[in-house]
Protein backbone atom coordinates (compact mmCIF):
# COMPACT_ATOMS: atom_id res chain seq x y z
CA UNK A 1 0.00 0.00 0.00
CA UNK A 2 1.43 3.37 -1.01
CA UNK A 3 0.24 6.71 0.27
CA UNK A 4 1.68 10.03 -0.77
CA UNK A 5 0.72 13.36 0.72
CA UNK A 6 2.54 16.67 0.81
CA UNK A 7 4.06 16.01 4.25
CA UNK A 8 4.03 12.23 4.40
CA UNK A 9 5.03 9.31 2.19
CA UNK A 10 4.14 5.77 3.31
CA UNK A 11 4.71 2.34 1.80
CA UNK A 12 5.27 -1.26 2.83
CA UNK A 13 8.44 -3.26 2.17
CA UNK A 14 9.50 -6.81 3.00
CA UNK A 15 11.47 -7.06 6.25
CA UNK A 16 14.27 -8.86 4.41
CA UNK A 17 14.96 -10.14 0.92
CA UNK A 18 14.72 -13.89 0.43
CA UNK A 19 16.73 -14.82 -2.66
CA UNK A 20 15.53 -17.58 -4.95
CA UNK A 21 18.10 -20.35 -4.74
CA UNK A 22 18.18 -23.42 -6.92
CA UNK A 23 19.30 -26.93 -6.06
CA UNK A 24 22.79 -26.24 -7.45
CA UNK A 25 23.30 -23.32 -5.06
CA UNK A 26 22.63 -25.59 -2.06
CA UNK A 27 24.96 -28.30 -3.41
CA UNK A 28 27.79 -25.80 -3.94
CA UNK A 29 27.22 -24.14 -0.55
CA UNK A 30 27.15 -27.49 1.29
CA UNK A 31 30.31 -28.64 -0.53
CA UNK A 32 32.16 -25.44 0.38
CA UNK A 33 31.01 -25.66 4.00
CA UNK A 34 32.12 -29.30 4.19
CA UNK A 35 35.55 -28.47 2.72
CA UNK A 36 36.06 -25.56 5.11
CA UNK A 37 35.13 -27.66 8.13
CA UNK A 38 37.25 -30.58 6.87
CA UNK A 39 40.35 -28.38 6.50
CA UNK A 40 39.73 -26.90 9.94
CA UNK A 41 40.56 -30.33 11.37
CA UNK A 42 43.00 -31.63 8.77
CA UNK A 43 46.05 -29.99 7.23
CA UNK A 44 48.25 -30.98 4.33
CA UNK A 45 51.83 -32.00 5.02
CA UNK A 46 53.99 -31.63 1.92
CA UNK A 47 56.93 -33.84 2.99
CA UNK A 48 55.68 -36.53 2.52
CA UNK A 49 52.32 -35.53 1.03
CA UNK A 50 49.68 -36.61 3.55
CA UNK A 51 46.75 -35.38 5.61
CA UNK A 52 47.54 -34.59 9.23
CA UNK A 53 44.69 -34.67 11.73
CA UNK A 54 44.83 -31.86 14.32
CA UNK A 55 48.07 -30.42 12.97
CA UNK A 56 49.53 -27.06 13.92
CA UNK A 57 47.58 -25.24 11.16
CA UNK A 58 44.14 -26.31 12.39
CA UNK A 59 41.56 -23.74 13.42
CA UNK A 60 38.67 -24.97 15.55
CA UNK A 61 37.21 -21.50 15.90
CA UNK A 62 36.83 -21.29 12.11
CA UNK A 63 34.94 -24.61 12.11
CA UNK A 64 32.66 -23.29 14.87
CA UNK A 65 31.99 -20.11 12.88
CA UNK A 66 31.09 -22.14 9.76
CA UNK A 67 28.68 -24.30 11.79
CA UNK A 68 27.07 -21.17 13.30
CA UNK A 69 26.66 -19.66 9.81
CA UNK A 70 24.96 -22.86 8.64
CA UNK A 71 22.58 -22.78 11.62
CA UNK A 72 21.75 -19.10 11.02
CA UNK A 73 21.06 -19.76 7.34
CA UNK A 74 18.76 -22.68 8.16
CA UNK A 75 16.83 -20.56 10.66
CA UNK A 76 16.53 -17.62 8.25
CA UNK A 77 15.35 -19.94 5.45
CA UNK A 78 12.45 -21.08 7.61
CA UNK A 79 11.30 -17.51 8.45
CA UNK A 80 8.46 -15.98 6.49
CA UNK A 81 8.84 -12.50 5.04
CA UNK A 82 6.92 -9.91 7.02
CA UNK A 83 5.91 -6.59 5.58
CA UNK A 84 6.98 -3.48 7.50
CA UNK A 85 5.78 0.09 7.11
CA UNK A 86 8.14 2.85 5.94
CA UNK A 87 7.14 6.45 6.58
CA UNK A 88 8.90 9.62 5.50
CA UNK A 89 7.48 12.55 7.42
CA UNK A 90 8.43 16.09 8.40
CA UNK A 91 10.02 14.71 11.60
CA UNK A 92 12.08 11.87 10.15
CA UNK A 93 12.12 8.29 8.89
CA UNK A 94 10.04 5.58 10.51
CA UNK A 95 11.04 2.04 9.54
CA UNK A 96 8.85 -0.53 11.26
CA UNK A 97 9.19 0.19 14.98
CA UNK A 98 12.38 2.25 14.58
CA UNK A 99 12.37 6.01 14.18
CA UNK A 100 15.30 8.09 12.88
CA UNK A 101 15.25 11.86 13.04
CA UNK A 102 16.81 13.57 10.05
CA UNK A 103 19.50 14.98 12.36
CA UNK A 104 21.06 11.52 12.82
CA UNK A 105 21.16 10.89 9.06
CA UNK A 106 24.10 12.15 7.01
CA UNK A 107 22.59 11.95 3.53
CA UNK A 108 20.37 9.97 1.20
CA UNK A 109 20.54 8.62 -2.31
CA UNK A 110 17.88 7.38 -4.71
CA UNK A 111 19.08 4.94 -7.34
CA UNK A 112 16.65 4.27 -10.13
CA UNK A 113 17.72 2.07 -13.04
CA UNK A 114 14.63 0.56 -14.66
CA UNK A 115 16.60 -1.59 -17.15
CA UNK A 116 18.38 -3.30 -14.25
CA UNK A 117 15.26 -3.45 -12.02
CA UNK A 118 16.91 -1.24 -9.39
CA UNK A 119 14.79 1.23 -7.45
CA UNK A 120 16.38 1.76 -4.02
CA UNK A 121 16.58 4.45 -1.38
CA UNK A 122 19.77 4.62 0.71
CA UNK A 123 20.42 6.48 3.94
CA UNK A 124 23.87 7.01 5.46
CA UNK A 125 24.16 7.77 9.18
CA UNK A 126 26.37 10.47 10.68
CA UNK A 127 27.59 7.82 13.13
CA UNK A 128 30.06 5.70 11.11
CA UNK A 129 29.40 2.70 13.37
CA UNK A 130 25.86 2.42 12.01
CA UNK A 131 25.22 0.52 8.79
CA UNK A 132 23.66 2.09 5.73
CA UNK A 133 19.90 1.67 5.35
CA UNK A 134 18.73 0.26 2.03
CA UNK A 135 15.01 0.49 1.36
CA UNK A 136 13.26 -0.68 -1.83
CA UNK A 137 10.98 1.96 -3.33
CA UNK A 138 8.77 -0.65 -4.98
CA UNK A 139 6.01 1.16 -6.90
CA UNK A 140 6.72 4.65 -5.54
CA UNK A 141 7.75 7.50 -7.80
CA UNK A 142 11.52 7.85 -7.18
CA UNK A 143 11.54 11.53 -8.16
CA UNK A 144 8.76 12.32 -5.71
CA UNK A 145 10.67 10.64 -2.86
CA UNK A 146 13.87 12.47 -3.85
CA UNK A 147 12.10 15.85 -3.95
CA UNK A 148 10.55 15.19 -0.54
CA UNK A 149 13.87 14.26 1.09
CA UNK A 150 15.89 17.15 -0.37
CA UNK A 151 13.97 19.46 1.97
CA UNK A 152 15.59 17.76 4.99
CA UNK A 153 18.79 15.98 3.93
CA UNK A 154 21.76 16.37 1.66
CA UNK A 155 21.65 14.15 -1.40
CA UNK A 156 24.63 11.92 -2.23
CA UNK A 157 25.03 12.64 -5.94
CA UNK A 158 28.25 10.62 -6.26
CA UNK A 159 26.57 7.26 -5.75
CA UNK A 160 25.29 6.06 -9.09
CA UNK A 161 25.01 2.33 -8.44
CA UNK A 162 24.21 0.08 -5.48
CA UNK A 163 27.09 -0.56 -3.04
CA UNK A 164 29.45 -3.41 -3.90
CA UNK A 165 28.39 -5.33 -0.78
CA UNK A 166 24.77 -5.28 -1.96
CA UNK A 167 25.72 -6.33 -5.49
CA UNK A 168 27.79 -9.27 -4.15
CA UNK A 169 24.95 -10.33 -1.87
CA UNK A 170 22.61 -10.37 -4.84
CA UNK A 171 25.02 -12.30 -7.10
CA UNK A 172 25.89 -14.88 -4.40
CA UNK A 173 22.21 -15.15 -3.38
CA UNK A 174 22.94 -14.57 0.29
Amino acid sequence: MNETKKNLIKWDVPEFRKPKRGRNWYIIAASLAFLMIFFSFFSLSLKPLKLVFLGNQNNFLFALIIVLIIIIMIISESREERMIRVELSLEGLKLGNSFYEYEVLKNFCVIYKPKESIKQLYFEFKNPAKFRLSIPLRSLNALEVRNFLTRFLEEDLERVSPPLSEQLTKVLKL
